[in-house]
């Protein structure tokens, strides 16, 4: 593409959709249209009006097709006029008005249906010249950028870095990519912003557009958040096939064990060694526990539902654990919004998913390592068909990379975790209809969101 056209489009969609009507570095695109005939500048002006209006909204494109025609105007007078004889002038702007006039799409046209489907598609799409400026985007890379498309159109990638409608955490985005595809000849990558939405982005270069690149974007946090839950599924499972084979492995030698050590304490007492039974036996019963927890991730039982109301469900299991909570100096606030609603559930299950839920929350704000006052909130409210109890913190919060694996078997950022209390919260969570979210902001906190499906409801 020669370098005039490849600047034209920028300066008319900049003098178009500005305010003021300037055109930047005008004396550098002047300098290159010199020895271009005005056939082509009017041809190649055209084709420039019809990628702009395509980014136009309905009630802009009048507007932008006068704008185009004085930017039209300035150039050809500009470009032209000084060559001309000074008798010749009038007939000369007068020409060249009626051929600029007659290059705008006055009558325009219906978007054919390709064109309207390339819109409304669920991928955004962007075009970049070969010279790097930004020809045209549809709806869907609108919203996916949350910037209007007349304030990004005409701009080269490197303005684009530092548009100031655009978000940091997307700028970033467009940085790496960039040095993936410069670096490394990587043209497809998959990408997550500020918000947690994973992003797959591609990028053609198409000879058949004169060298074009065409840039995909898809929003995949659906299809991410599924196949993670899938992938959780099957860990769950091989945990399963795991349990049942060494449980009776090792809790029956722990069974033998702590019956010798029982006929061993009179003796251990007489010479004064009763100590040593004592951490001996608390020691394989904290064996066996992490034991029984493992054989609860994996298959917990199958719950014995029985109908209550979920502020009762909530009050005992805060009134278990308020007394702790007062001992560590940590305040819990508890409010219902909707003191009728309840649910059909396990009533010891779910407290164990709650009280587990309850003393992270604890352990979090102690491991904040400031002087803030710990508090701790639970509120229950109506969403739909389900109940959502929401339990949350001011802790130390979480990094995404411990929230992605926060539900793994095993996994745990305690030195005396075992890392399957919230993996067996998960699967009693999941097998009472319902799910378990969190949410958490480094410094700033963590909430755990459960849903329970509302007595009644069906699953």
């Amino acid at each position: 593409m020669e370098r005039w056209k490849s600047r034209y489009f920028p300066a008319l969609a900049e003098f178009a959709l500005s305010e003021g009507g300037t055109i930047t570095d005008k004396a550098k695109l002047m300098h290159q249209l010199q020895g271009v005939s005005s056939d082509d500048i009017l041809s190649h002006h055209e084709a420039s009006v019809k990628d702009l209006l395509y980014n136009a909204e309905a009630e802009d494109r009048m507007t932008l097709m006068h704008r185009s025609l004085l930017f039209l105007m300035e150039i050809l007078t500009s470009v032209r006029l000084p060559e001309a004889a000074a008798g010749e002038e009038d007939a000369s702007a007068k020409r060249l008005k009626e051929s600029a006039v007659q290059s705008l799409p006055l009558q325009e046209e219906r978007p054919s249906k390709f064109e309207t489907v390339l819109q409304h598609m669920d991928s955004g799409i962007a075009l970049f010249d070969s010279e790097g400026h930004l020809r045209f985007l549809n709806v869907q890379m609108s919203r996916l950028l949350q910037a209007p498309r007349r304030a990004l159109i005409g701009h080269s990638l490197r303005q684009l870095m530092f548009h100031p409608y655009l978000r940091k955490s997307i700028r970033m985005i467009f940085l790496r990519m960039y040095k993936e595809m410069v670096y490394y000849r990587r043209f497809n990558g998959e990408f997550q912003d500020a918000h947690g939405r994973f992003l797959l982005i591609s990028i053609t270069r198409i000879d058949e557009l004169d060298g074009d690149y065409l840039v995909s974007v898809k929003d995949v946090s659906e299809f991410k958040h599924i196949e993670q839950s899938a992938f959780q599924n099957d860990k769950l499972a091989m945990l399963g096939k795991i349990a049942a084979s060494i449980a009776h492995e090792i809790r029956n030698p722990l069974t033998s064990i702590r019956g010798f050590i029982q006929l061993l304490k009179p003796y251990l007492e007489t010479i004064g060694k009763q100590e040593y039974a004592r951490i001996i036996l608390s020691e394989i019963d904290r064996a066996n526990d992490i034991i029984f927890e493992f054989l609860n991730s994996s298959k917990p039982s199958a719950p014995m539902k029985q109908h209550i109301s979920v502020g009762m469900l909530l009050k005992e299991s805060i009134l278990l654990f308020e007394s702790e909570a007062n001992m560590k100096g940590c305040e819990l606030h508890f409010e219902i919004y909707d003191p009728v609603m309840q649910v059909a559930i396990d009533v010891k299950q779910i407290k164990q998913v709650i009280l587990n839920i309850l003393k992270n929350s604890m352990d979090a704000i102690q491991d904040s390592g400031d002087e803030r006052k710990g508090l701790i909130q639970v509120t229950a409210n109506r969403e739909n068909r389900y109940a959502v109890i929401r339990i949350r913190d001011n802790g130390k919060g979480m990094e995404r990379s411990t929230m992605a694996r926060l539900f793994d078997p095993f996994f745990t950022t305690k030195q005396d975790g075992t890392g399957l209390g919230l993996s067996v919260s998960y699967r009693i969570i999941r097998n009472h209809g319902g799910t378990i979210q969190v949410d958490s902001r480094l410094n700033e906190g963590t909430e755990f969101i459960i849903y329970l499906p509302l007595a009644g409801e069906k699953e």
